[in-house]
């Protein structure tokens, strides 16, 4: 019985030897999964409210309304109480961060991006309301593609 016990013992050693030293190379090592990248190299896009409707696609006008703010919280523009801001995707009519974070927005969708200096204003800013090297945040929403 003794003999029995540390034979099975034995197969199950050499077994476990053979699966570590058959290896043809280093064992893969574990990865996370890439995390989902922003639109944009420095762009932070957060949808709010996902759209139901058509996506927004380079090339197409799309009607929004949003408003813009300043990191402390200032308000520096909106088109709440105006007419809704019409511009095409991906023309460079807006800065890079709009046409880079409005692209795949679904209308009846708000987004709020959160746009670096380089993909703003850059070091001129806009004065007077935008100084240079700011941060911007913008809730945008889409409320049509034309």
């Amino acid at each position: 019985m003794h003999r029995s016990g540390t034979a099975v013992a034995l197969c199950a050693l050499l077994a476990l030897a053979a699966c570590a030293s058959g290896s043809d190379g280093p064992a893969p090592e574990a990865t996370a999964p890439p995390a989902a990248a922003a639109p944009g190299a420095g762009l932070n896009s957060q949808d709010l409210k996902v759209g139901t409707g058509a996506e927004a696609r380079a090339g197409q006008r799309v009607r929004v309304n949003y408003t813009g703010k300043l990191t402390n919280g200032t308000t520096f523009d909106s088109s709440i109480g105006r007419s809704p801001f019409v511009f095409t995707l991906g023309g460079g009519q807006v800065i890079k961060g709009w046409d880079q974070g409005v692209a795949g927005m679904k209308v009846g969708g708000k987004r709020r991006l959160t746009i670096p200096p380089e993909l703003g204003y850059g070091a001129a800013g806009s004065p007077p309301k935008i100084p240079p090297n700011s941060v911007l945040v913008f809730e945008i929403d889409l409320l049509g593609i034309e």
